[in-house]
This record gives structure tokens, sequence and C-alpha cells, in this order.
């Protein structure tokens, strides 16, 4: 029996698995809200002791970086430590990255569980590479060894965000102002969307209405202005969002060149679902393919939307079958 685990800033997605002529085969499932709880550890015990199900391994896809079986996450204040959830949980246990864990879990989705956003080149091969944005921003590659993609975690949305306008360079201004340091991160995720509406906003790009302002105060801003903007109902937040998608698919690209990933760029996450009519609107891929010398590559890419939520706890289990030997 396998305990899987999508661990983020936000929910927490828990899942049994057991493993059946070669495939998952899901046997319970919860979704939980991060802040809720004490610990991962406190969690995985009460979801696991509430199926009766005895545990043999668990591998958990969190979202921050992970060394010597440790994370620290990012975005919630939980330390989480392999060695004393084995010790908890009478199992063993692995820890990864939350965008490693939706790397692996791409071998288990399904043609429909994908929206193509660029085609590509037919058959094309070699590395490829995920980016999630959400609560925050995720990266990971996938690496070509000549039989099979091998998943590889990294935190490029941690890296520095770069502008390529002479209003990205004020927006970065503005956000130095704010941060110090500007990451990817910083406008490319849920807080970075308003983080982008708020610069619209204060330097007088564009107007916010009373009614939005109101909307802002009782609900998620995030999910406010993105709704807003796919309902055509306010001009702010549809450049925000303009902005938001446009930064999506240059951030896309540079992590395609980064790996080199020929394969194919997949959008996992939250957000990217829930825009998707957006996402092929047409910034997305503008920005993507805006690679000067090296355009016709970044063209002959295949870019995919995951539009599974389920991928990275469908990736962690994989990893642990694949560890314990129960999967090839």
């Amino acid at each position: 029996m396998i305990l899987a685990g999508d661990i983020g800033g936000t929910k927490v997605n828990l899942a049994l698995f057991d493993v059946s002529a070669g495939r998952l085969v899901l046997r319970a499932t919860g979704t939980f809200a991060s802040q809720r709880y004490a610990s991962l550890e406190q969690l995985a015990l009460e979801f696991s002791a509430a199926h009766k199900l005895p545990v043999t391994h668990a591998a958990f896809g969190v979202a921050g970086p992970v060394k010597h079986g440790r994370a620290q996450l990012t975005n919630v204040n939980w330390t989480v430590d392999a060695t004393s959830l084995s010790s908890s949980l009478q199992a063993t246990v692995w820890l990864l990255n939350d965008l490693e864990a939706t790397a692996y879990g791409i071998a288990a989705l399904e043609p429909q569980d994908f929206v193509v956003l660029n085609a590509g080149e037919p058959g094309a091969t070699g590395n490829a590479a995920v980016i999630a944005a959400g609560t925050g921003l995720g990266e990971a590659g996938l690496f070509w060894d000549g039989q099979r993609h091998v998943p590889w975690a990294c935190e490029g949305g941690h890296a520095e965000f770069a502008p390529r306008t002479d209003l990205d360079i004020e927006l970065l201004k503005y956000l130095r102002a704010r941060f110090g340091r500007v990451s990817w991160e910083r406008v490319l995720s849920g807080p970075g969307l308003f983080n982008i509406y708020s610069f619209l906003k204060d330097t007088r790009r564009a107007d916010e209405p009373a009614w939005l302002a109101e909307e802002l105060s009782r609900g998620d801003p995030p999910a406010v202005i993105s709704q807003a903007a796919l309902a055509c109902r306010a001009e702010i937040c549809m450049k925000a969002l303009d902005l938001f998608v446009a930064y999506y698919g240059a951030e896309a690209s540079n992590l395609a060149l980064k790996a080199m990933a020929t394969a194919g760029v997949y959008i996992g996450g939250g957000i990217a679902p829930k825009v998707i009519a957006k996402l092929r609107d047409g910034p997305f891929m503008s920005a993507f393919t805006f690679g000067g010398r090296l355009t016709s590559l970044l063209e002959a890419i295949p870019v995919k939307v995951i539009m599974n939520e389920k991928t990275a706890l469908l990736g962690a289990a994989r990893f642990a079958a694949l560890r314990a030997g129960l999967m090839k």
C-alpha cells in the first residue's frame, strides 16, 4: 500500500494506492487545507488511520527544495522530514519536489488529460520540462536517457525575473521597491497576478472600479482578477491577465532553452486549467516563440497544458512504486 501526497502552500492532496499488474490502483483520496494542520506528519497519520489500510511505502511531493530527506516548505510553515515520517508511519518514505512529482506523473496520464497549445514537430524526442504556476512557481526537467524520461527537480521559479519590454522594466522597479530581489514567482503565481494588478493600479495605467475593489476585499484576489478578466468585466483585470499569460510564455520559453526541452514543455499547476481560454488566445505562444536566433527551435517544441489536477499525486505514487520495485 502506497501513501502519496501532493503538498502545496494552499492545499494537500493525499491518496492511497496499491499496484496491480504494474499499474497504480486508487483506493482512497482526500484534499485538505494546508494551513489547518500543524504538520504534514499530523495530517498523514490522521488520513492513514481513517482508512485503516496498512501503509508500506510513501512519497510526498513538497512545494520547496528537498535536501537530505528534509524540506522547509516555501509557502506554508512546515518542515518535512522523511526519517520522522518513516518512523511515525512505520513505512519507507521518500520526499521529492512537487514539480518533480508532476514530472513523474506525466507518464501516467492519457491524451485527454492535455490541451495542446502547440503541436510542435511530429515525433519530437529529447528532454522535456514542466512549469507550473499556483500558490508559487515550480519548474522541473525530464532528462531523456535514450529509453525513458528521468525527472529532475530545480528551483527555477526563484530565479530572477527577466524583463523584455520597457513596461516590464517599470514592473521590475515597482516590485524591487516592495521586495528587494524580484524572482519569477513574484509575477508568475497567484500572488504574482495580484502584484501585476497592483502595479497597473498604483502606476495609474488602469482604473480600479469601485465594485471590483469591493470584490477584492471580500474574495481571493487572484481568483477575482482572473474571473473578471475572462468575463471582460474590467479593463484592469484584462490587462493584468494578458501580462501574466505573456510572462508565463516567456518563462516557459526560458526553461525550454535551458533544459533543451525538444520533446515538450508541459504547463501544470492550478492556474492554467482555469485560464485555458486565455492561454489558447495567442499571448502565451507569442512570448514562448520569441526566441531570436532560436525561434525555429522553440516553434518545433510541443507545448501542452496538464488538465488533470491529480498529476503530482499520481507522480508521487509512481515514484514510490518505482523505488520500491513494484513497477518498471
